[in-house]
């Protein structure tokens, strides 16, 4: 859908499953994304947020 190079690549950066794919791959590490210590950060800063999210939300909203 996104047709812009640039766009494709960030988006492969940040995105939680290229980047743990890229945790798996023990061959042809140089034309992956994203490196694979990289990989290990992206979903921990994912989880971070949603746990974040979600506890600022029960805050919120619990009465």
């Amino acid at each position: 859908m996104i047709t812009d190079p640039d766009w494709q690549r960030l988006l492969q950066r940040i995105a939680p499953m290229p980047a743990g794919l890229s945790v798996q791959t023990t061959v042809g590490v140089d034309r992956l994304p994203i490196g694979p210590w990289e990989g290990l950060g992206v979903p921990a800063l994912w989880a971070t947020a949603a746990l974040t999210f979600g506890g600022a939300m029960l805050r919120l909203r619990d009465v």
